[in-house]
């Protein structure tokens, strides 16, 4: 069960697609889009990765940070990323930490689910019924695009 509306974000370290280390606090005063997915460089997670990409400026128009998240490592990112030339980073969560601790844990994968976390570190919207092709277009909906 995805942790619930109101509920604080939990706090998180950890590597990005380039190796930079990326966490919860550097994105103060912003809205985040925490998006998990199972796997790099499969159907469904190709759809939902593409349909950021190609929304993203609307997005950056609006100041709000895109983060992907799943259980795979900076390596299978890399590649993800460049295959698809993905704008926005992803978090390797190779320990499950964040994966845990947002309660997505699908026994080996990231679940489906999407956080938007507002600026003042509480989240204020989950969607766990992704439609994977229109993901971008349903978050922006929610956030007033």
């Amino acid at each position: 069960m995805p942790l619930s509306v109101g509920t604080d974000a939990p706090a998180f370290t950890v590597k990005d697609t380039n190796g930079n280390t990326v966490s919860l606090s550097d994105f103060p005063g912003k809205t985040v889009v925490l998006y998990f997915y199972p796997k790099d460089d499969t159907p469904g997670c190709t759809k939902q990765a593409c349909s950021f990409r190609d929304n993203y400026t609307e997005y950056e128009g609006k100041d709000i940070v895109v983060l992907g998240v799943s259980t795979d490592d900076e390596s299978s990112h890399q590649q993800f990323t460049k295959k698809y030339s993905l704008p926005f980073p992803l978090l390797a969560d190779t320990d499950k930490a964040i994966t845990i601790a947002y309660d997505v844990d699908g026994g080996g994968y990231a679940k489906r689910v999407t956080y938007v976390i507002d600026a003042n570190g509480k989240i204020i919207h989950v969607d766990a019924a992704v439609k994977t092709e229109t993901h971008a277009q349903d978050i922006l909906a929610f956030v007033g695009g």
